[in-house]
């Protein structure tokens, strides 16, 4: 009880407590918040406000996407809707058009410029190096301008002072690979599941490390076509890499990148991703420039057309590039990435197109329709100038292929046989194939035919050289076809090989040699080596599991490798000599991929290489004697080290007798002036004793 009356009294206190401070609450005087008539306010708006304030915008804001096009005609009212329409139309290739202002006189003409407001700089950007210069008709030629020029321009201090220069990188020789002293050739690995990629220098007998690195490229590596740069895939982008130690040289922001391809010279880089920048910019397709690593051009990714790589092809020059469109062929200059002539050029039925690799010569093909003829036609660019055509009947689909040399051209053409017509329309028979060869060299360029009427399995031209090689055939009969030019100008066939076991034709870089492959079969493969001066077989190789064959760029060597791209299981890769000997066996755990760096075209004259060729035997010797030397059974670490050792020894014997001859003068002071030294007076020849004793001696016991 006495716990409660105590809890009573102090809830009655507190109450009384409460009570009081509220009655004296009331009783105050309400307060006065007025500032006083002297007080000043230093606060400013920025310290109240500073969060908000940090999003205000700025009268600046979005003029970086704003362009000036200058030079556009003058009209007035009644054509003032087309001019909007063909300036749009111009115009929204680039990206999403967000503002559009054309400036007008008291008449309603306009002034002869425009204001145009992309959705980003970037866009903006391309929009005026694209269209700057560009002809609308014979009185009107574009001038473009970004419209934070002006104010660039205006800026421009009275007096020049010259520009600082920027700091030099160096990321050392790019060619260092060319001088090998041995010509030992490089090449790429990526194993362990791709979590590896190593670079490896094809020395005998075991191959020499330079650059190994985990997780260097995302999904796989590729070379550039002359060996320069080393080309690795990430989530954002494309890096390249450089020199001996290969550094970067270069990125290239781009999503998810799936392809790539250089240009022939190496001087630009094109990238594919089917994933679209964003929605206001939904470019696939980007060009870049190696040197600066600036975007020069983007396309779109035209649903209409198939998906097949290089979508973007280039001149042999790196002077112009191709796209092909919806009945038209796109061809555009460099540098300035503009449409050649500002027009594309119409070829309705257009299907596919190709370079020729030594000349600035479109070859493309054109569907047929009803009773007009399907057409292989030759443009010379930039003059398109059509230098021959080709007309094709029954035609299903065509392949075209050219030498090295650029001497020819070899179209795969895939025909049908017409059928009798029932009820207004034709029915057509079997698949035949025919291969026309244009003779490029000769006047009129003339061409040849071969037909084949047989299911066609694979065909190619021999990189360096006058034959071609079609596999044809099916189930157990496959034959091997090789056709050639001889002197007098008509294709022949030179040899049939029947009963082969092949799939794929892999000519060594420099012709004569060629791998008949089978490949990527659920059974066991093989390997076969002809030499086609003679068309003697050299070597054949079966019960080989192969998914890829790749020769090296001397053609000396040639690479057969299972992937686990492929098989999991068993990757290896076989190291083969041309004539088909076995060279190395390397059996890698998770290998994916092998890439030989290329080599740029030899500096020699056609000339001087027949010299070499013809005198081969007589350096065979020297050749023989440093393989030898490579395959002794000490390891180049070794015999470095050994004669690393030998020089050292030969400096400090040279060193002891100068400084035993620099003492004889004391010698014979303390031996009374008797030379007992008895030294030659060139080398000091002493008596030499030979000392032997026993290092080991190991007792081995012999069961009779």
């Amino acid at each position: 009880m006495g716990v409660e009356r105590d809890l009573d009294l102090l809830e009655n206190k507190n109450s009384n407590v409460l009570t009081g401070m509220n009655f004296e609450i009331r009783m105050d005087d309400e307060p006065n918040f007025s500032d006083p008539e002297d007080f000043v306010d230093d606060i400013t708006d920025e310290e109240l406000l500073d969060d908000l304030l940090k999003n205000e915008p700025e009268e600046t804001d979005g003029v970086e996407s704003v362009i000036i096009v200058d030079g556009i005609p003058k009209v007035g009212p009644e054509r003032f809707e087309k001019l909007k329409n063909v300036i749009h139309k111009l115009y929204s290739n680039f990206g999403k058009i967000a503002t559009v202002d054309y400036p007008l006189d008291e008449n309603g003409v306009t002034k002869g410029y425009v204001f145009l407001e992309f959705s980003s700089p970037e866009i903006a950007n391309e929009a005026v190096k694209a269209t700057n210069g560009y002809k609308l008709d014979k009185h009107h030629i574009f001038h473009v301008n970004l419209f934070t020029d002006f104010k660039k321009y205006e800026n421009i201090p009275d007096e020049w002072r010259p520009p600082s220069p920027q700091p030099y990188v160096e990321h050392g020789n790019l060619k260092y690979w060319l001088q090998e002293p041995d010509a030992y050739d490089q090449y790429s690995v990526i194993y362990e599941s791709g979590g590896k990629t190593a670079i490896y220098l094809n020395t005998n007998p075991e191959p020499t490390l330079l650059q190994e690195r985990e997780a260097w490229t995302e999904t796989y590596v590729q070379w550039s076509p002359l060996g320069t740069y080393l080309a690795t895939f990430h989530p954002r982008g494309i890096a390249l890499w450089v020199g001996e130690k290969f550094t970067q040289f270069m990125r290239f922001s781009h999503n998810k990148v799936q392809c790539i391809s250089f240009s022939p010279c190496e001087k630009y880089l094109v990238t594919f991703s089917n994933i679209p920048e964003s929605k206001d910019d939904p470019n696939c397709i980007m060009i870049w420039e190696i040197a600066t690593g600036i975007k020069k051009r983007s396309f779109h990714l035209e649903p209409h057309l198939p998906l097949t790589w290089p979508m973007i092809k280039w001149s042999h020059d790196d002077k112009y590039f191709a796209k092909l469109g919806k009945d038209m062929l796109s061809v555009y200059e460099t540098p300035s990435f503009g449409l050649m002539e500002k027009k594309s050029i119409k070829i309705p039925g257009i299907k596919n197109f190709s370079w020729s690799p030594t000349d600035n010569i479109v070859a493309y093909w054109v569907v047929g329709e009803k009773d007009v003829p399907a057409r292989v036609i030759l443009l010379e660019i930039p003059s398109r100038k059509e230098l021959r055509s080709k007309n094709l009947f029954n035609v299903a689909d065509c392949n075209m292929q050219w030498p090295k040399s650029g001497d020819y051209l070899c179209v795969k053409v895939v025909r049908y046989t017409k059928a009798k017509k029932e009820k207004n329309e034709i029915k057509y028979g079997k698949m035949y194939v025919n291969f026309e060869v244009f003779y490029m060299r000769e006047k009129q360029i003339p061409v040849d035919s071969i037909e084949i009427k047989e299911n066609i399995i694979a065909f190619s031209w021999e990189p360096v050289g006058n034959k071609f090689a079609v596999i044809h055939g099916d189930g157990a009969f496959i034959t091997v076809s090789f056709y050639g030019i001889k002197s007098g100008g008509t294709m022949t066939l030179l040899k049939k090989f029947e009963k082969k076991q092949c799939n794929r034709l892999f000519w060594s870089p420099f012709g004569q040699y060629i791998v008949l492959a089978e490949l990527k079969t659920s059974m066991s493969g093989s390997l076969e080596f002809i030499d086609t001066s003679d068309f003697t077989s050299m070597a054949f190789i079966k019960d080989i599991l192969a998914s890829d064959v790749e020769w090296d760029p001397t053609g000396r060597y040639v690479v057969s490798a299972t992937s686990q791209w492929t098989y999991k299981l068993d990757n290896a890769f076989w190291l083969w000599t041309f004539c088909g000997r076995l060279f190395r066996k390397k059996d890698v755990e998770g290998f994916c991929q092998l890439l030989w760096r290329p080599r740029p075209p030899t500096l020699l004259s056609e000339e001087k290489v027949k010299e070499i060729k013809k005198n081969l035997k007589k350096f065979s010797a020297h050749f023989d004697l440093k393989d030898q030397m490579s395959l002794s059974k000490a390891s180049k670490e070794i015999i470095d080290k050994r004669l690393k050792l030998i020089k050292e020894f030969g400096n400090m014997r040279k060193r002891m007798i100068d400084e035993f001859n620099s003492n004889k003068i004391i010698r014979l002071e303390l031996r009374n002036g008797i030379d007992t030294d008895e030294l030659d007076s060139e080398v000091g020849n002493l008596e030499e004793e030979v000392v032997e004793f026993l290092i080991k001696e190991d007792i081995v016991v012999l069961e009779e």
